[in-house]
This record gives structure tokens, C-alpha cells and sequence, in this order.
């Protein structure tokens, strides 16, 4: 089959479109044939090497963490799936992934695909579905009335935190720029801070949060700045630099990593099925194009969520 994967840590360079050897289903997985693969910002940083400690990988290794196909093999001790099967799953993210034809994936990942969208498109769901799913009820236990702030909600994982916060009865304040704000606006949040017309700080001074979900890498005085907009007793949660240990007032302060949770992912299929979840796609790019979606990412001109096709 072919897929990209790169034999070393270093810059996008590294990443070679090359014959690779067809996966086969050990026991408890299952081979999915690739429709898309999503790009995630930490796939970069994973094979630059920066995150060796946390996600150390096996060379060559293949990249991409979030898949969308159809079954091809169902390996041993594995029930409830057959091929032909069209499925999404959050996979094991130092596992070879899926950028490539095939890939195996543990059949306790599996979720079925979404009926209502691309299968491809799909691969955008799982892993920042479930990171805003699980930083919202999980971690800072969301409930009617609450108020939260999402900070970087232009983002996949902020889309989708804006709209299920929004669902689950909060009153959403989100951070986005120019060219995010209609679509946060379709989410139907309640507020929208254009960072780059007005500062934060500025825009929502006086006003504390039950809630503060931080999806942007903030600076140590940055991110003490939004811990301090938590109401006391409140949760600051954040994906990327960690909040203050000691946040005073009673503040819980998070710093999450998301899980793969088939069942928490079925869920999120099921209400974009329902059309209360949406999935946005910005670009679908050939499997050879890796190397560039990563150069672009680095540089800032990536617009929302790629799907690599194979």
C-alpha cells in the first residue's frame, strides 16, 4: 500500500509518500480501508520531535490519529463488526496511523460513521469531538446556566465545544478572529470577542466564568490572566499550557489530554446524525500533500480542518 511516514524526527521534509506494508488484523482489531485521515496540529510537533517524552514513536512511523473508512479485516476475538463496515475512531496516537491506504485500528475504538456527511469529512470528528466533550463535562462539569469562556474557538476543537456548551444549556462567550466569527455565530454563542479587534482582557473586563476551556498556546502570564477570569470555585481547563497550580478563590485549574472513548464518540455521532452537531471541513488535500499541510499549519495560513485523502 502506499501511505507517508517518516523515518526520523525533524522538519516536514521528513515525511516520504512511499510503498508501506499492508496492515493485518491482529487479535481485537479490525483493518480499516482509509477514506480521510485528519491533519491535527500536534502532528507536527510529534514528528519534529518535540514531544518525544509523551508520545514516543517506532520508525518509520505513519502519522495521523483520526481515521474514517470502511472495515476490510476483522481480526481474532473481535465481535460486533464485519467488513464493509463504515467507521471513525480516535487511534492509539504513537500507533501507526493513518495517513496511508490502510490502517489497523483496535476494534475498541470503533465507532460507527456518521450517515449524514462525507465518510472522508468524518475523520474530523473523533479526536476534537471527544477533547471538547470531555473538557466540558468531564473536567469542568458543564451544567445549565453556566457560563463559559472558550478561548480559541475558531479552532476544530472550539467549534465543537462552542456547540455542545450551547446544547447543554450554558451561556457561551468565545474567542475567535474575523475570519471565524459567522461561523462561531452559527453555533449560536452567546457572545463573540474578535481578538484581534479588541483584547480579551479589555473586551471582558469586570466579568468572571464559571467556566474558562483555554484552547490556545498562551504564554505563563497569558494563561494566569484567563485562570483569573474563573469565578470562584469555578474550573479553568486548559489543551495546551498548563494554568496555575495554586489559581486561589477555589479555582480548579487542568491541563487535559483527550482519550479515545468509543462510547463517548458514538455519542457524538449520534447528534450529528440528528443534526444537532456539526462537522466543518475547510479543505480535502491528496495523501501527498502531508508535507505542505504541515509547512502551512506551521506558518499560520491553514484555515480550519484538513482531510487528507488517500
Amino acid at each position: 500500500m502506499k501511505a507517508v511516514r517518516y523515518h526520523s524526527y525533524g522538519d516536514s521534509d521528513v515525511l516520504v509518500y512511499e510503498d508501506a506494508e499492508r496492515p493485518v488484523a491482529g487479535a481485537g482489531q479490525v483493518v480499516v480501508k482509509v477514506a480521510g485521515a485528519a491533519f491535527n496540529p500536534v502532528d507536527v510537533a510529534i514528528r519534529a520531535g518535540f514531544l518525544q517524552q509523551d508520545f514516543p514513536v517506532t520508525f518509520p512511523h505513519i502519522p495521523g490519529y483520526d481515521v474514517a473508512g470502511v472495515i476490510s479485516e476483522v481480526g481474532e476475538g473481535v465481535s460486533g463488526w464485519s467488513t464493509g463496515a463504515p467507521v471513525v475512531a480516535f487511534l492509539p496516537m504513537t500507533a501507526p496511523g493513518a495517513t496511508a491506504e490502510y490502517v489497523a485500528v483496535p476494534a475498541e475504538a470503533l465507532a460507527a460513521a456518521p450517515r449524514t456527511v462525507e465518510l472522508a469529512d468524518a475523520a474530523a470528528l473523533p479526536s476534537a469531538g471527544l477533547t471538547a466533550w470531555q473538557a466540558l463535562f468531564e473536567h469542568a462539569g458543564v451544567k445549565p446556566g453556566h457560563s463559559v469562556l472558550i478561548n480559541g474557538a475558531g479552532g476544530a476543537v472550539g467549534g465543537y465545544a462552542v456547540q455542545l456548551a450551547k446544547q447543554a444549556g450554558a451561556i457561551v462567550t468565545a474567542t475567535a478572529s474575523g475570519r471565524s466569527i459567522d461561523r462561531i455565530r452559527s453555533y449560536r454563542a452567546d457572545r463573540i470577542v474578535d481578538y484581534t479587534a479588541t483584547p480579551l482582557l479589555q473586551a471582558v473586563a469586570g466579568q468572571r466564568f464559571d467556566v474558562v476551556l483555554n484552547l490556545v498556546r498562551t504564554s505563563p502570564e497569558e494563561t494566569a490572566q484567563l485562570a483569573g477570569l474563573v469565578a470562584d470555585g469555578g474550573s479553568f481547563v486548559s489543551t495546551t499550557t498548563p494554568g496555575p497550580e495554586d489559581a486561589g478563590r477555589g479555582v480548579r485549574t487542568v491541563r487535559m489530554f483527550a482519550r479515545s472513548d468509543a462510547s463517548q464518540l458514538a455519542g457524538l455521532v449520534a447528534r450529528v446524525d440528528a443534526g444537532e452537531l456539526r462537522i466543518e471541513v475547510a479543505g480535502r488535500r491528496p495523501l501527498t500533500d502531508l508535507a505542505a499541510v504541515h509547512d502551512e499549519a506551521v506558518s499560520g495560513h491553514l484555515a480550519g480542518k484538513t482531510i487528507l485523502i488517500p
